[in-house]
């Protein structure tokens, strides 16, 4: 959907929007409404099952790398459908992605999110928010 702004800019209004406390129960809950529109979008299984789990990665990292221990924290996810791609959008308020020699992962959780999309990129948007941006694709006859 697309949304005009005071400037007469057009936005791309997300088709799935979530903000929830980055708490590790609500990483399920944004993997089971991924689960949910995968099916009304009749994505294959294949497909899904790499949306979810790169999803869940992503939710993951800021439940456990972006706040402090204990701090309250945001965990926001927007997901935008085209014709054949899934564009989708992780982001928090916390201390963006700095090594952390405390870190409890094992730091492979970007490296397999990049297996599972088609892009995957790093960064921050214009509120100086950390974001990870992940590119699905959903129409077979488009692959390359």
């Amino acid at each position: 959907m697309t949304v005009g702004t005071a400037t007469g800019e057009v936005t791309v209004a997300p088709d799935l929007e979530l903000k929830l406390p980055a708490r590790a129960e609500n990483v399920a809950v944004v993997r089971h409404a991924f689960g949910g529109f995968g099916e009304v979008l009749h994505v294959d299984e294949q497909t899904l099952s790499d949306i979810k789990l790169a999803v869940t990665e992503a939710c993951t990292n800021v439940v456990i790398h972006a706040y402090e221990a204990g701090a309250p924290g945001l965990l926001e996810v927007d997901a935008t459908i085209d014709e054949i791609r899934l564009t989708v959008v992780i982001r928090d308020r916390g201390r963006g992605i700095v090594p952390r020699p405390d870190s409890p992962g094992l730091g492979l959780g970007l490296p397999l999110i990049a297996t599972l999309t088609e892009s995957l990129e790093l960064g921050t948007d214009t509120l100086e928010h950390t974001e990870v941006r992940m590119t699905f694709q959903l129409d077979e006859e488009h692959d390359e």
